[in-house]
């Protein structure tokens, strides 16, 4: 069906275009009889009027834009929705970019927010987003990183520690008297997952004796992580690793598949600890331990920090918050399920 314009109210209505604007946005510059008339040709018709147009002609579009690497992963999902708790308590809305673990994707994202005019942005970068982020402050649209930090210190950023959390898993299994570790992640380049590691190596580099041993995978997807775990299961016992940290929870809980698939136990002969604690960790086949970020905490407080530099608080600027891990034991490390 043909979309309703201005032009078919005023035809319906016998009016002419101004009026139809000035009696739906501006009724006190036309009689109550002709902005009666013209409301009821509108009803009468179906038409809505295009928002968007009406809030650029304001001067502000009502949007946040906001990226996320890969928002099949839950920990993005509730970040996404923390800031769209503050976005609307603001009375906004958030357009969401999903990159996929895709650069390509990422950018174009970018590119959208600069052409739609959002107040703010909200970006969890994947790919190098400097150039598209200096862009985005050019046109006067302030930005705040979420789980990352800008190094240029132009924007202000909400992140976490993930160097300590590396280490909290690390240092964990280390505990419990494991020595031979793996660190299973994806993308080395991707800082989150380059801190992480560097934690746990940091954790093992304590421990003589203890050594670590990366794994790298494509994606961070539960599939590969079952593929990784099958494949760490088929070695012999004396070449497998007795203790695993990964990268996140949706690799730990295919991994988790993978061994016990493969007949072997967990904790008893490979300990596995993840990371994020998404709500589908406690309730895996082995209920997993892993490092907990305040995911929707963190969106929340970055789309406040952006809700607060849109407003003109320029004591908000370059501001960071960095949160700290907390480890959260459960049966798979030999915890409690």
């Amino acid at each position: 069906m043909k979309r309703v314009g201005i032009r078919d109210v005023a035809e319906h209505a016998g009016v002419s275009i101004s009026t139809v604007s000035n009696a739906l946005n501006r009724p006190g510059t036309v009689s109550e009889q002709l902005a009666t008339r013209v409301r009821s040709a509108a009803d009468q018709l179906g038409y809505v009027p295009l928002q968007a147009a009406q809030q650029l002609r304001a001067g502000r579009s009502g949007l946040l834009g906001m990226t996320v690497i890969n928002i099949a992963n839950p920990f993005f999902a509730e970040m996404v929705a923390g800031a769209e708790d503050a976005a609307s308590a603001a009375g906004m809305r958030v357009l969401v970019g999903n990159s996929s673990d895709d650069a390509g994707k990422e950018r174009d994202h970018l590119e959208l927010f600069e052409r739609v005019q959002v107040e703010g942005a909200l970006v969890s970068p994947f790919g190098q987003t400097r150039p598209w982020l200096d862009r985005l402050r050019r046109r006067g649209i302030p930005v705040v990183l979420v789980d990352a930090v800008d190094d240029t210190g132009q924007s202000p950023s909400v992140s976490f520690d993930d160097v300590a959390g590396g280490r909290l898993a690390a240092e964990h299994l280390l505990s419990t008297g494991r020595r031979r570790l793996a660190f299973v992640g994806a993308r080395e380049e991707v800082r989150q997952v380059r801190e992480r590691l560097a934690g746990a190596r940091a954790a093992v580099a304590a421990h003589p004796g203890a050594t670590i041993e990366p794994i790298w995978t494509r994606r961070t997807t539960s599939e590969l992580g079952r593929a990784f775990g099958e494949q760490i299961a088929d070695r012999s016992p004396g070449d497998r690793p007795d203790g695993i940290v990964t990268s996140n929870d949706h690799l730990a809980i295919g991994l988790l598949h993978g061994l016990v698939t493969r007949g072997v136990r967990v904790p008893e002969d490979i300990a596995v600890v993840g990371y994020d604690d998404i709500e589908f960790a406690a309730i895996a086949a082995v209920p997993l331990t892993s490092v907990r970020q305040p995911a929707r905490e963190m969106g929340r407080t970055a789309a406040e920090m952006l809700l607060a530099r849109v407003n003109g608080d320029d004591h908000e600027q370059l501001e960071s918050v960095v949160y700290q891990p907390e480890l959260i034991v459960r049966a798979s490390t030999g915890g409690h399920a």
